[in-house]
């Protein structure tokens, strides 16, 4: 048995400084967005800050209570037929912007495509720790983990919202390569997903023009190139140093929403190529740190647990600031702890909760 040490606390302080530099950036970002829309400049920094807390006390909570009590079978199938229950069912709640994604619970919404990446991870480091010895054979070792998130994968894109689906496919593929999944099952498993996803592009009319203008945004620019040009103005025009917090002239109606998918855009021009620089070592800083309890925890559930919060996490980062400044086709996904978004927020954050408990029984 390793011994139990506190909890990491360069994990836990950069966590609370990218939610605290998030809560500014999303203020920033969304004042007069939310002045013209809902007559206060405080209304999306309130909703984040209200999420803040009850991500606060959920990854407290989980930060208390010993991961190896997620390590149960009854347990973690019991949460994923739930949340997988959840994504069935809000594709008959109302449209919000015309998708199925979202519950509203009084003035707050619940993302259920987010909240399902807990039990995802659960379920992962639950297989992986018990086929260890089973990596090699794709029947036993790599087919159910692949079944599993392309089930949840197909309910996140009939909401619809591709995105996000791929980055479910992404994190499964990320955790299988760290446990050792051999190099030939790479290329078994892109042979049937590339297909899927030309054929989810190409055949939906605003995926493949988006997919189009992405390789020349120039030749829609006021449609659907529009928004990946006003991001690379944004970002263009901060310069070594930025405008300044809160000088933003993108943010006054030019970038659609400021505040959620495209704030990295905000951050480069507002604090300019420094302040992204800074933004980028604080989530090196928390790989560091995630792949270290990951290497230093003596069991392997821990270690995959560990591993995959932190691929999720570092993964998604990397995709969005890659779609923001032009090197991926746009996606509906959120900058971890600095979009506005409280389903993204609370994932984020309960997951950070049960990485910090398997860090204290890092040997």
């Amino acid at each position: 048995m390793a011994r139990k040490l506190s909890s990491d606390k360069w994990l836990f302080t950069i966590t609370i400084m990218l939610i605290m530099f998030g809560l500014v950036m999303v203020y920033s970002a969304s004042a007069v967005l939310a002045m013209e829309n809902n007559g206060s400049p405080f209304y999306y920094v309130i909703r984040q800050a209200v999420w803040f807390v009850i991500g606060l006390v959920a990854m407290v909570v989980l930060m208390n209570i010993p991961y190896r009590t997620w390590n149960n079978r009854v347990l973690i199938y019991s949460l994923l037929a739930i949340h997988m229950l959840m994504l069935a069912a809000v594709l008959f709640a109302p449209k919000v912007a015309h998708v199925h994604r979202w519950f509203r619970v009084g003035p707050l919404s619940l993302q259920p495509a987010e909240l399902v990446k807990f039990p995802l991870l659960l379920y992962l480091a639950y297989h992986l720790a018990r086929k260890q010895d089973q990596i090699e054979s794709f029947w036993h070792g790599i087919l159910p983990p692949l079944v599993v998130a392309g089930q949840i994968a197909f309910l996140i894109v009939i909401e619809p919202d591709l995105g996000t689906a791929v980055m479910v496919i992404a994190v499964t593929i990320a955790l299988l390569f760290f446990a050792g999944m051999p190099y030939k099952y790479f290329g078994m498993a892109a042979a049937v997903i590339l297909p899927a996803f030309y054929f989810l592009v190409m055949n939906v009319s605003y995926r493949r023009e988006r997919m189009f203008s992405f390789f020349n945004p120039d030749s829609d620019p006021n449609g659907t190139g529009f928004q990946i040009i006003q991001s690379l103005i944004a970002v263009g025009s901060g310069g070594p140093k930025g405008v300044g917090l809160a000088n933003s002239i993108q943010k006054l109606f030019y970038l659609p929403e400021p505040h959620t998918d495209f704030i990295f855009a905000i951050i480069g021009e507002e604090l300019g190529l420094v302040g992204a620089i800074v933004l980028l070592i604080g989530f090196l800083i928390f790989l560091w740190r995630g792949f270290r309890i990951a290497w230093k925890v003596q069991d392997p559930f821990g270690q995959f647990l560990a591993a995959g919060i932190t691929i999720m996490v570092v993964l998604q980062a990397m995709i969005n600031v890659s779609v923001v400044i032009g090197l991926l086709p746009t996606k509906g996904l959120p900058l971890p702890f600095i979009s506005s978004g409280g389903s993204s927020l609370l994932m984020n954050m309960m997951a950070v909760g049960i990485l910090l408990n398997v860090s204290q029984h890092a040997n």
